[in-house]
């Protein structure tokens, strides 16, 4: 069989003084944190449409990559040289998950059939590697924003027939999840949004996406699947307005609906900063519904104003977020999954392990330090000291809804002029994050 990265060792833990590029630093498999091996707080995912599929090409230039591995791209050949380079890469990096969209596994064919004869094909060859490796996948789903079909989406499109196809797309993607043991599914609306509401129906386009959404989790159920339904947040790109805004918009869209007791959220870091929020902000919404489904790990870049997808570096960032995380009872079903892709002049095969190497310490580093920080227990005991005041009287009949509007009414007619709040200490409490993480 080839060897597509010849010059790539197996990816050991070397520690953080080691020097070598093709080495954790921070990322320790086996090593115990709160009760759990890093393996098992951090279920690591390749993502096969960036890794695999991605050139680097972009709106100014064509790709700097070469993801031929050796075979003729578009054809049955490429998809498994994709397959067997795929679980190469995950073997030397010791990564456990992979998530894929149907055409990133097979390039469509000009009919349904024809695709899906295609990823039968595929999916057989993969399960077989899965098989011989003990190699998993996280989740599946199906590219309806790609093909000019869907150019005003596929929930959301003003076309029934695009929508018809669209569900077909979604039943073969299930179908494929299922038979490849997929932990989850999830509905990413690539174009289910609007570029101006002169021609939008917006009611229309909301029901008709959760009629899609309802008939998924049906037949989803109907074979077999036991795993979590996600919605994936994002607020623009590539239309202006998309209606998974953010964590919150969705999960009121879910409730909405009756699908809250099926779906949960997956979490983009790079998708929570266009939205405007933090990623702990999205992360903590999520989880405060009990709808902390799992995460796709990447960053943006603050001074541009799109969707980069790069590769996460700032431990800050991951530590706030693996704090929710260990807050939250850890990921059920989900898992980190690296949506992210290399920078378009970084375009070798050691840039792809480079990527996949920094994103793991990062987010291995911020467990580190985010189990430092509940373990020290500062910021726990200063927020639970902060709402203390709903801990006994008046506070705590308001707290467990025993309270009148008129007697409260009564109590601050007695009581005057409140005293000022206690201090929130946002300086003082950052001041301890900084302790843990670079003590």
């Amino acid at each position: 069989m080839t060897e597509y990265f010849k010059n790539i060792p197996k990816i050991k833990y070397e520690g953080p003084n080691s020097d070598n590029p093709l080495a954790f630093k921070y990322y320790d498999a086996d090593r115990v944190i709160m009760g759990k091996t890093m393996k098992e707080h951090l279920p690591f995912a390749m993502a096969w449409w960036h890794n695999l599929c991605a050139t680097g090409a972009d709106m100014f230039g064509v790709g700097t990559a070469d993801k031929s591995f050796g075979a003729e791209e578009g054809t049955m050949e490429h998809a498994k040289a994709k397959v067997d380079a795929g679980f190469e890469f995950m073997e030397k990096l010791g990564i456990e998950y992979f998530c894929f969209h149907d055409v990133d596994l097979v390039p469509e064919a000009d009919t349904l059939a024809e695709t899906n004869a295609r990823l039968d094909e595929i999916t057989d060859y993969i399960k077989e590697k899965m098989d011989a490796t003990g190699k998993k996948l996280l989740w599946g789903t199906a590219n309806a924003f790609t093909n000019p079909r869907y150019m005003n989406g596929a929930g959301s499109s003003n076309s029934a027939d695009v929508y018809c196809f669209a569900a077909a797309q979604i039943k073969k993607a299930l179908d494929l999840t299922v038979k490849l043991g997929g932990k989850g599914y999830v509905f990413w609306g690539g174009r289910e949004g609007y570029e101006t509401l002169l021609n939008t129906d917006m009611k229309f386009e909301l029901d008709n996406i959760a009629k899609l959404m309802k008939m998924a989790v049906e037949y989803g159920r109907s074979i077999g699947f036991e795993g979590d339904f996600y919605i994936e947040p994002k607020p623009k790109e590539p239309t202006k307005h998309q209606y998974d805004f953010d964590a919150a918009t969705s999960i009121a869209f879910l409730k909405e609906h009756g699908l809250d007791k099926d779906f949960k959220m997956n979490i983009e870091a790079n998708h929570a900063t266009l939205a405007g929020h933090t990623f702990q902000h999205e992360l903590r919404v999520s989880a405060m519904h009990g709808m902390l489904g799992s995460i796709d790990a990447n960053q943006g870049d603050y001074l541009l104003g799109w969707d980069t997808d790069q590769f996460p570096f700032d431990v800050y960032e991951a530590t706030l977020c693996m704090y929710e995380v260990l807050k939250a009872g850890g990921l059920k079903n989900g898992g980190f999954n690296f949506d992210a892709k290399n920078r378009r002049p970084s375009y070798t095969f050691e840039d792809m392990f480079y990527g996949f190497i920094l994103g793991m310490d990062t987010f291995a580093l911020g467990l580190i330090k985010a189990a430092e920080i509940i373990e020290d227990g500062r910021i726990d005991k200063f927020v639970e000291e902060r709402y203390s005041s709903f801990n006994s009287g008046i506070g705590l009949k308001i707290k467990n809804g025993e309270a009148t509007l008129e007697e409260l009414a009564e109590y601050a007619e007695k009581m005057g002029a409140p005293e000022l709040p206690g201090s929130g200490r946002q300086e003082y409490l950052e001041g301890i994050i900084n302790n843990i993480l670079f003590r």
